[in-house]
């Protein structure tokens, strides 16, 4: 019997960048700030309800992290200088960065105004090692922006992506076809990039804990357990990704979820632990400039049982206080409940542009 991983498998190796910028929204903190330099770092707001958006590298030392609520954040650092974001100065930073990124290649999916996949199988610049081309666009990236970025080289998106943070900050690697097996097999599935924190613990109660784990169950046990993911979790085991890099990649939602360490039962918990998700998703939607229509909650109960609730307002949200609000609507129809909660997750669809006198405004409030 023929092995279905084979029906994943592409006949010529692509050359796949992953750029990431280190610690962007602080970066450019630091660079246009002297005072900033070489100290801990947070952009977002400073209040009590506050979240950091992102952390410098100084701040991350000490367990900072983006999503943190701030006053978390302060515990952990009390040194920590919180800086209000500029979106409007990472987003002409970020298009400078893609004007790099189109003297190489045509073929870019931006995932953020930080990051993004380039295609260079072919390339503009005919060159044929994907390394050369990755040092290249980071020392321009260095020479332009005076931002240092990261990089993953490898035969797919998913190893790409890996790749990427193997060797941060300011620094790259490569994945080949010949070692791509082995690592994979190696990398303890809760760091695979798409596996997330509940469905890492869902393998592990099936006793996945590594890729190899992973690799020794069949197609038809993933599909059965993951749903539409076992394929795509049944190739990456076996370090096989053919997703194509999109150049107009169109996003759908922005969401975000959390696990919690001790199953939650009454109301005002959950809505604490759905404040930084909350914050999270605006927080992206503020950066790129996009709001949604629809806010749509999920409920992962103790015994895995699962249920969403959505709302659909008129106009796009335009703050994260119209996203609670709704949440909380949501939420109230929850309870009472008799099981506790497991995880907590908030997406936006129905998504648009968000009107720049907008975003200032929403700025302003940080």
């Amino acid at each position: 019997m023929s092995d279905p991983a084979a029906n994943l498998s592409i006949e010529r190796p692509r050359k796949i960048i992953h750029i990431d910028m280190d610690a962007f929204y602080a970066s450019v903190e630091q660079r246009d700030n002297p005072d900033l330099r070489g100290r801990p770092v947070a952009v977002g707001g400073s209040e009590a309800r506050g979240v950091v958006a992102a952390a410098s590298y100084e701040a991350r030392k000490f367990g900072v992290h983006s999503a943190m609520p701030s006053v978390t954040a302060k515990r952990k650092c009390p040194d920590l200088i919180f800086v209000k974001p500029r979106f409007d100065v990472y987003k002409a930073v970020s298009a400078q960065i893609r004007e790099i990124f189109a003297e190489y290649t045509p073929m870019i999916e931006p995932l953020s105004l930080d990051e993004a996949y380039l295609d260079v199988t072919e390339n503009l610049k005919g060159m044929e090692i994907a390394t050369e081309i990755a040092l290249e666009i980071r020392a321009k990236i260095k020479a332009t922006t005076n931002l240092n970025a990261s990089a993953g080289i490898s035969y797919n998106k998913f190893l790409a992506k890996m790749a990427s943070d193997l060797n941060k900050p300011n620094g790259q690697a490569v994945i080949t076809p010949k070692n791509g097996p082995a690592f994979v097999a190696a990398l303890p599935v809760k760091k695979f990039h798409g596996i997330g924190p509940a469905t890492a613990e869902k393998m592990h109660r099936f006793g996945i804990e590594t890729g190899a784990d992973l690799r020794e169950r069949d197609l038809e046990f993933l599909v059965r357990h993951f749903g539409k993911s076992g394929p795509y979790f049944y190739g990456i085991a076996r370090g096989i990704d053919d997703r194509q890099v999109k150049p107009n990649r169109v996003r759908k939602s922005i969401g975000a979820e959390d696990t919690f360490t001790v199953d939650i039962h009454t109301y005002e918990p959950a809505l604490e632990g759905l404040k930084p998700l909350i914050a999270k998703v605006w927080h992206y939607c503020e950066a790129n400039r996009i709001t949604g229509k629809t806010v749509t909650l999920k409920v992962k109960y103790a015994d895995f049982m699962q249920i969403t609730r959505s709302r659909t307002i008129g106009h796009g949200f335009r703050s994260k206080e119209e996203i609670e609000e709704s949440i909380c609507v949501l939420l109230g129809a929850v309870f009472p409940i008799s099981k506790g909660i497991r995880l907590l997750g908030v997406t936006i669809s129905s998504l648009e542009h968000l009107a720049d006198t907008c975003v200032e405004q929403l700025a302003l409030r940080l």
